[in-house]
């Protein structure tokens, strides 16, 4: 059964002890995240920029040199805490320990030297005439800057491979105690080698989890979701089919039933080995990953170029792109289950597309030997045309894929045909099993684990465990089909330009009633204590959109994107205030985390045009309002981080950590908006001079 592409459940990342700079974090075991170096790298990088902009020729007013020094003091602070992780991470990694501590000491060296030209507290002084500064040494501050992003940069890959090292290793363990648990015949050593295959697991899935938030693909992100899924699900499953061998171990299905189960863990843990590395086995290329509407959208693309430039591509080239997306259709007209209606119009508007491919090329040939106004608006309709007939195929594909899915939904909703198999199971009906094996296999060829752990209780009818085996089995495949089902609304949703709810998310985790061991997740409800601390946060959270909202009605353009920005935000920043006791719109878990992921992005909008704004002020103003910058987009990242993190069923925690950081984003919202607007008066004010 494969898992969909939902997130992997409560066996993702651990807790952090310890955090360093640039998004790098680790624990005793030296768990390691690494962001993209242009988010983390930001705030130096603009910090580094006005020092290095900065004109020689301006007034040396004692606010600029000292808002000069805090900045080359916040850069070599920064550098500091960042060598600090980076020697952490050699310590334990022998094999990079050169490499990194190499880049360490140059990363220190440059914000040492960067530190040094910005020391201004001795610059007014008699004996300071031959002292070098950034005012008399600018290359000194540009070579310092360079060093230190190259360094940087180098640290953030070393420890990247550290990462996927560390996951390799991981998998290797578990692939090794797989094999031993394959081999096993006696219970007692199978439960101790089952209780370090859960460990090793966990391991497994806490590195995973780290690294599954940090893709920034969406599709890798699904993949590595949906293959830790499965394995989440196979550990369950794996269980009770060992189990069910070990109680029958002259049983064919049984052992059959097992050998799947541990195949499709192989797959899976290969899956995730292939995103990590960025490397399929074999040099194999990932043609699947080319889906028909990327192509069409790369085929429309080519095509629009045309208007600009009708030699930059040629006829053979297109026509073979759309031979090869058309024949990706036939995965659709060939599907048995493809209605009628659905198979006759997909291969309608194919051979609609070739014969305006045939017409737009025959008028780009007349283009291209003449040039004249009734030629062009030949070809801009030709364009038009094959674009508008692409779209409509797009459209017809997409319709035929959600009527197969909810089709097969529809079909197994009910789950009649499990049902049955567990029925003839149970009263040794082979006759029975195979018919109702055929009907599951009819509709998914995969299904060979539950068809061999029904046949093994059909063979044997009175045992216990494999009637549970059978259970745990048929619950996860349902699982599958409640995935399905959500997932099939929410891809629906937005290929109809809705964003689309969020319908409660997914199966994982969910534990197997029959597992006794596994305890059900529901979240805490906080005590009273707790509720009055929210409270408490929420109301400083209130108070504070009141502030932001006075500095709102100062501005006269309330279009400005300052204030359009600033006004979204306290307008989210009520709503959760609202939520703190009890009202508003905001009614569960998800609709907070959605709220929050909306609130951190129009934060880093702000940001962004704040320093779009900074551009038109003099040095010394454009320093002091990159420091307030400074301080909203690590603020904003920390709490897309928060949203990020699974804390199963710490509920309480979780909207604890998020108000305090939202609530820290609005008191520097507060004083942004405030010296945004004193600065665009004072702009203002030298204009109208």
């Amino acid at each position: 059964m494969a898992a969909s592409p939902g997130p992997a459940g409560g066996a993702a990342a651990g807790a952090v002890h310890g955090s360093g700079p640039f998004g790098l974090a680790f624990d005793s075991g030296l768990e390691i995240k690494t962001r993209s170096v242009e988010q983390t790298l930001l705030p130096l990088v603009s910090q580094i920029t006005t020092l290095i902009n900065h004109k020689d020729n301006t007034k040396k007013s004692d606010k600029t040199l000292q808002a000069i020094q805090r900045v080359g003091q916040a850069v070599n602070l920064a550098v500091g805490r960042f060598v600090k992780v980076g020697e952490a991470i050699a310590n334990e990694n022998w094999d990079l320990k050169e490499e990194i501590n190499i880049a360490c000491i140059e990363a220190k060296q440059a914000g040492e030297t960067i530190a040094a030209l910005t020391d201004m507290s001795s610059l007014n002084r008699p004996e300071s005439d031959g002292q070098i500064t950034i005012f008399t040494d600018k290359t000194g501050v540009i070579k310092a800057a360079r060093l230190l992003l190259s360094s940087v940069t180098k640290v953030l890959l070393l420890a990247d491979r550290v990462v996927i090292k560390q996951i390799i290793r991981s998998r290797n363990k578990v692939l090794a105690t797989m094999e031993r648990l394959e081999k096993v015949n006696n219970f007692q050593e199978f439960v101790q080698i089952f209780s370090q295959f859960g460990n090793e697991m966990v391991e497994f899935a806490h590195l995973t989890g780290d690294r599954q938030n940090d893709l920034k693909d969406e599709k890798k992100k699904a993949k590595m979701a949906a293959a830790r899924a499965v394995l989440e699900k196979c550990t369950m499953m794996l269980l009770t089919a060992s189990k069910t061998c070990l109680r029958h171990p002259n049983c064919e299905s049984a052992h059959k039933n097992k050998e799947g189960v541990f195949d499709r863990m192989k797959v899976a843990l290969d899956k995730v080995i292939e995103i990590v590395t960025e490397c399929k086995p074999n040099g194999e290329t990932d043609i699947s990953s080319i889906s028909i509407f990327t192509g069409i959208k790369e085929f429309k693309m080519n095509i629009e170029t045309l208007r600009e430039n009708l030699y930059f591509q040629s006829k053979e080239t297109l026509s073979a792109m759309l031979d090869a997306l058309l024949e990706r259709t036939e995965d659709f007209t060939d599907c048995a289950y493809t209605s009628h209606e659905h198979r006759e119009r997909i291969l309608e508007l194919s051979a609609q597309a070739r014969m305006e491919l045939q017409q737009l090329i025959s008028v780009w040939i007349e283009a291209q030997r003449k040039k004249t106004k009734s030629i062009d608006e030949e070809l801009e309709l030709a364009i038009l045309k094959i674009s508008h007939s692409l779209n409509e195929l797009k459209k017809e594909l997409h319709n035929t894929a959600v009527q197969l899915a909810a089709d097969l939904v529809k079909y197994h909703a009910d789950h009649v045909v499990l049902k049955a198999l567990k029925l003839t199971g149970v009263e040794g009906n082979l006759e029975g099993l195979a018919e109702y094996a055929c009907k599951l296999s009819e509709q998914k060829e995969r299904l060979v684990e539950i068809i061999s752990a029904a046949e093994t209780l059909t063979l044997h009818p009175s045992s216990k465990i494999a009637k549970e085996n059978l259970d745990v089995f048929c619950e996860a495949w349902e699982s599958q089909i409640s995935d399905m089902l959500t997932l099939l609304r929410e891809i629906n949703d937005v290929f109809e330009g809705r964003r689309g709810e969020k319908y409660g998310y997914l199966s994982l985790p969910k534990p197997m009633k029959n597992n006794a061991n596994l305890k059900s997740l529901k979240p805490d409800k906080p005590d009273s204590e707790e509720q009055a601390k929210i409270a408490k946060l929420g109301l400083k959270l209130g108070l504070l959109t009141s502030d932001a909202n006075c500095e709102i009605e100062k501005w006269e353009d309330q279009e400005n994107e300052v204030v359009r920005y600033g006004r979204n935000m306290s307008s989210m920043a009520y709503s959760l205030y609202l939520f703190t006791r009890g009202e508003g719109p905001i009614k569960t878990s998800q609709d907070l985390i959605h709220q929050l992921e909306v609130f951190a992005e129009e934060g880093l909008k702000l940001a962004s045009s704040v320093q779009a704004f900074s551009k038109q002020l003099k040095d010394d103003d454009k320093l002091m309002l990159l420091l307030e910058i400074n301080k909203l987009v690590p603020l904003c990242h920390q709490l897309q981080a928060v949203t990020k993190t699974p804390l199963q069923n710490q509920v309480f925690l979780k909207v604890d950590k998020s108000i305090t950081k939202t609530r820290c984003i609005m008191a520097t919202l507060v004083q942004l908006l405030s010296l945004c607007y004193k600065l665009l008066k004072k702009i203002q004010m030298e204009n109208n001079r």
